[in-house]
């Protein structure tokens, strides 16, 4: 069911900050407004966030930008952050960019109001879908899909071509979502043409981007057409996969599908109903793997514009898994330096770049600006980890160091934010993490990566950040990698690690 909406076409719920900040006149604003159009004056309707940023470095850690009638108030100052990460003054708001995407995803675990039940239902149900031994069952099947990506990178260096990194990074998440968590298999890397998921899928994320820069969604009707099929084709796929595996043997090997199809909740005995299992296949497809695409094809970007570091992680994956065919769950987490270098990329390009809070009652935001209930502010994540006061004065430059233990340790906390924050935040960020490590550490074991010359960092926006036009020519190294095989292994005499730790919610956070 399509989405309820207002006089003026916004999702129901939506509250302009004219109503929510009774001293919004406070709030710094770009120069040179027009009637009606707002602060549109060097702007891009393709690069809201890239704008927004710029905005932010002038008029400071809180400001406010108007467009076509709609004010928004957007938060990146540390100070401010970690306020809002107050659960008991604060919630997540799901804003338009997200609402914008209720139509597909309804009230799946991203896109969910906090007052429907079935986000705290499938929250629970799912959440040991996410746990260690869950996660080592995942393992395997991700060594066989990186197996399928250095297959093909093999044949294009065999040919001298290069790689087409956002491309093949988007077919090896998509495929290890789609095995992880519901046995399927889309054939990505044996199409000459991506999937057509993956085309329904950009193209209903492009929809919603462009809502939000447009003052009405009627100039928008060609574009509506469109997402409305691509959503249908979304739909269609899900049914399939949902009664594909309703109608499998039953032996439940324990994806995320089976968990949303047999498992009741453990106090209530409540069941998610078919409705809401399409949209969480829907929500873990989409998410599951756009973000992780954007996040690993940025780290190969900086890796190979950075030598230095490329080589310093290379010798940490020599190191750790010496000549073992296969790493074992384990052995990623050892991966400390790999790690840092995720974690960097992340911190200059959050995929998701931003988050939406909004007040649970009347509150004053650091004790300096009014909020009414209902009040709902951007988080401007990207901002926020490039921040000179936090990151130093050279915040913009790439260095995996910040993460080294004592250098966390000196930060404030909710200083780095990429899967967002509190009971909102992202359910599968330990997936990606354990995800990106693992097929980081294979790509720089059997890979020298080498950057098209002439090639500068351009960023596409569609709610997600991915690099555009991306690819890089590839080196297999001279000492040659072992080969991937199905079945883990451990080298002998090495103790387990612990799982891979998430910066953004260690302990005190």
């Amino acid at each position: 069911m399509a989405e309820t909406t207002t006089a003026a076409g916004l999702p129901s719920g939506f509250r302009g900050a004219e109503q929510g900040w009774p001293e919004l006149h406070r709030i710094p604003h770009p120069p040179h407004r027009l009637p009606l159009l707002g602060d549109v004056l060097g702007a891009s309707r393709h690069t809201p966030l890239q704008d927004s940023l710029k905005f932010a470095r002038r008029l400071g850690p809180i400001f406010r930008r108007r467009a076509f009638g709609r004010e928004f108030v957007f938060v990146w100052g540390p100070e401010l952050v970690a306020d809002l990460a107050d659960e008991t003054r604060f919630a997540k708001h799901v804003g338009l960019g997200v609402a914008n995407l209720r139509p597909v995803a309804g009230d799946g675990l991203f896109t969910a109001y906090n007052h429907e039940p079935n986000w705290q239902l499938a929250h629970d149900v799912l959440a040991p879908g996410f746990g260690r031994e869950a996660m080592e069952t995942y393992h395997p099947m991700m060594l066989d899909v990186a197996e399928r990506l250095t297959r093909h990178w093999d044949r294009a260096s065999a040919a001298g071509r290069p790689v087409d990194v956002p491309g093949d990074m988007t077919k090896l998440t998509l495929e290890t979502i789609a095995r992880t968590g519901f046995g399927h298999d889309f054939g990505s890397f044996e199409r000459s043409r991506r999937h057509p998921f993956v085309t329904a899928m950009v193209g209903t994320l492009t929809y919603a981007q462009r809502l939000n820069t447009v003052p009405s969604p009627l100039l928008l009707r060609g574009a509506a057409r469109r997402n409305e099929a691509d959503i249908a084709h979304l739909n269609r796929t899900v049914d399939e996969l949902i009664r594909a595996r309703r109608t499998a043997s039953g032996d439940g090997r324990g994806h995320l599908l089976d968990r949303m199809l047999d498992t009741a909740h453990p106090e209530t005995g409540e069941r998610l109903s078919p409705q809401n299992v399409r949209r969480q296949v829907i929500t873990f497809l989409v998410a599951g793997h756009e973000t992780t695409s954007g996040a690993l094809s940025f780290a190969l970007h900086h890796l190979s514009r950075h030598p230095d570091v490329a080589a310093r992680a290379r010798a940490e994956v020599d190191r750790v898994w010496g000549d073992t065919p296969s790493p074992g769950y384990d052995q990623v987490a050892r991966l400390r330096y790999v790690r840092r270098v995720l974690d960097e990329s992340l911190r200059l390009w959050p995929t998701a770049p931003a988050y939406a809070r909004e007040a649970r009652e009347d509150t004053m935001l650091a004790g300096d600006h009014p909020m009414r209930r209902g009040a709902w502010t951007l988080v401007l994540t990207a901002m926020l980890h490039r921040d000179p006061g936090v990151w130093g004065p050279d915040a913009e430059r790439f260095d995996p160091d910040r993460f080294e233990p004592r250098a966390v340790r000196s930060r404030p906390p909710h200083t780095f934010k990429p899967f967002g924050t509190g009971a909102r935040a992202c359910i599968g960020r330990q997936f990606a993490l354990h995800e990106a490590t693992l097929v980081l550490g294979l790509l720089l074991r059997r890979y020298e990566l080498v950057p098209e010359p002439g090639y500068r960092l351009r960023v596409t926006e569609r709610l997600t950040l991915m690099p555009e036009g991306l690819r890089l020519h590839l080196a297999r190294r001279r000492v040659p990698a072992p080969a991937l095989s199905s079945t883990p292994t451990e080298s002998a005499g090495e103790d387990p690690a612990s799982e891979l730790r998430c910066p953004v919610h260690r302990a005190g956070e």
